[in-house]
């Protein structure tokens, strides 16, 4: 659920009413341009204000004041951008949340998008900066029945933002890009946050579906369709639950050439553990309620895919989910048994809370065979150990092509959704293989996020694959200037990024 942001873009100018935004640097100055809009009386009173409040204006610092004489508005917000290096390296997306979050109960925001010669005010930086504030005005809250204390500082209603700059036509038409991606986030968040008596795998499939709208075309995989093309590892997860599992293929064609068709699709797939009771190995209590989240990935993949064909992106990308739920009962799988996967390599079962990379090797290998794309991500909420690893900053990234790495961990720089790689190995493979069959699903407890990807590494093929663990940072995660939810909707900002940088014609 999101705030109603009502978001436009024209010249500069200082309208009657509202909250007025503008922005200063370290030297204590307005900006020459600053101050010819809002005159001079008005912009002494904001200098004389910032002397006596002792405002540094450091980057994203805030100073909220109210009107100056000579300012027919309601207040005024002097935001901080640094000095040159801070300015230089601003992060629009971040600033954009961060005035979002002062702005009370305001219902109408004038933004005066101008700054010293240095610092960059074009229609993209515009744009990054609205897409800060509709991913900080996020709010999952369609289940409270009334208004909650916490919120009664929120405006109600349309919030009416305007953001003035020189080129304000160029900004009109970035921030159509701007808004897909803040669509596909929400919507990822949306999905991880819904509870999991209301998000089953049907209905999750049916979600997932609405992107045929869009023009991505949808094809859902019943259990019997599953059970008749040998997606064995799958079903077993989902066997002990009363909710029927699905695999979600979304196809976006959006590259017109030749050399597209020839190069393959570029594939992503998500794990879509509804709910994760830990089945027969079942875990403990506390924290339970967090496994709602346990489809994080499968989430981003379904937003990634809302953003793509939004932006009307020029590229052809399949989007694939594993959607089960783990529950134990008399039907569930057992430590112990051995399944057979769709790949014909069969597995051990020795902990039935490591379901997600049975999930995954079946589509994974499913999307490789059928689809023949030019590589693979997949994206899950797969160990706790990367936690121990990486903390909640970044997401664990495993890979057997040392380009496709590095294009991955070049997006999330840019994105600041970051990722480390963690390394692969043969000694490490020798930690899954079994007794009584070919792998087993658990390594145990040492340098387990490494050997969960050397698991799926062994239904990858030669195909270039990269693993993006990402337990940390989807769900749970520290609160941003750019999120206030439980859910982040991580990963969606990084792919599409991904995406526009190397493979759009």
């Amino acid at each position: 659920m999101s705030e109603a942001l009502k978001i436009s873009y024209a010249a500069p100018d200082v309208a009657k009413g509202g909250t007025l935004v503008i922005f200063m640097a370290d030297d204590g100055k307005l900006p020459d341009a600053t101050r010819k809009l809002i005159g001079t009386t008005a912009a002494n009173g904001i200098h004389r204000a910032v002397e006596a409040e002792s405002f540094k204006a450091k980057p994203k610092s805030i100073l909220a004041i109210p009107a100056p004489h000579g300012l027919d508005v309601d207040r005024v917000l002097v935001v901080g951008i640094g000095h040159d290096g801070d300015r230089q390296a601003t992060d629009y997306i971040r600033l954009g949340g961060a005035i979002s979050g002062r702005f009370g109960t305001a219902r109408v925001i004038n933004i005066l998008f101008v700054g010293p010669a240095d610092w960059r005010v074009d229609g993209a930086a515009a744009s990054d900066l609205a897409l800060g504030m509709r991913l900080r005005a996020y709010r999952f809250d369609k289940y409270f029945t009334k208004k909650r204390e916490a919120d009664q500082d929120r405006p109600q209603g349309a919030v009416i933002i305007k953001i003035g700059l020189a080129n304000y036509s160029e900004a009109k038409k970035v921030s159509k890009t701007g808004d897909s991606i803040a669509e596909g986030v929400i919507k990822a968040r949306d999905l991880v946050n819904e509870p999991p008596n209301v998000l089953d795998p049907i209905e999750f499939a049916r979600r997932a579906s609405e992107l045929s709208k869009l023009g991505v075309e949808i094809t859902v995989l019943d259990e019997k369709q599953l059970a008749r093309i040998g997606m064995r590892a799958l079903l077993g997860v989902g066997q002990g639950s009363a909710k029927e599992s699905r695999v979600v293929i979304m196809r976006w064609n959006g590259a017109k050439t030749a050399k597209a068709s020839k190069a393959g699709p570029v594939a992503f797939i998500g794990k879509g553990v509804v709910f994760d009771t830990g089945g027969i190995s079942i875990k403990p209590a506390a924290g339970m309620e967090d496994m709602k989240g346990d489809m994080g990935g499968a989430a981003c993949v379904v937003g990634l895919m809302h953003t793509l064909a939004s932006r009307k992106a020029k590229v052809n990308v399949i989007g694939a989910i594993g959607l089960v739920e783990n529950m134990p009962d008399g039907n569930a799988q057992r430590p112990s048994d051995i399944v057979t996967s769709l790949s014909g390599q069969t597995i051990e079962i020795i902990n039935t809370d490591a379901e997600g990379r049975l999930v995954l090797g079946d589509v994974l290998w499913y999307v490789k065979e059928t689809f023949k794309p030019q590589l693979m991500i997949d994206l899950a909420t797969l160990t706790g150990a990367v936690l121990v690893a990486l903390g909640q900053e970044n997401a664990g990234l495993f890979s057997n092509d040392d380009a496709l790495a590095e294009r991955i961990y070049a997006a999330g720089k840019a994105t600041g959704e970051t990722v480390w790689r963690l390394p692969l190995s043969p000694a490490y493979d020798k930690m899954v293989d079994s007794k009584f069959a070919d792998m087993k699903n658990s390594g145990g407890r040492h340098a387990g996020s490494i050997t969960a990807a050397q698991f799926l590494k062994r239904f990858v093929g030669d195909t270039a694959w990269a693993h993006l663990d990402i337990a940390g940072t989807a769900l749970g995660s520290p609160e941003s200037d750019i999120n206030k939810s439980w859910s982040s909707g991580w990963g969606v900002r990084l792919l599409d990024r991904f995406v526009a940088d190397y493979y759009e014609e």
